[in-house]
């Protein structure tokens, strides 16, 4: 995604919060599930994964702000 088009399609818009969605959605289970892990390998493994989906959230919110401000 080195190259976003100054214009973002609608659909493309739609596409970009779905994917916001599922990153959202899997970042928030993971920090569910590593209050209740007792390992302390999997706790940093699932640290892991909620930085990583926090970034790609962060990512496709200024992916969405720089569509909106084409419109």
């Amino acid at each position: 995604m080195k190259n976003v088009p100054e214009m973002i399609s609608t659909k493309d818009i739609a596409y970009i919060k779905d994917m916001f969605n599922w990153n959202f959605v899997a970042m928030k289970k993971f920090e569910d599930y590593s209050v209740n892990v007792e390992n302390e390998e999997i706790a940093k493994k699932l640290d892991t994964l909620i930085d990583m989906h926090f970034s790609n959230c962060n990512t496709l919110v200024k992916l969405l702000e720089s569509g909106d401000n084409n419109d």
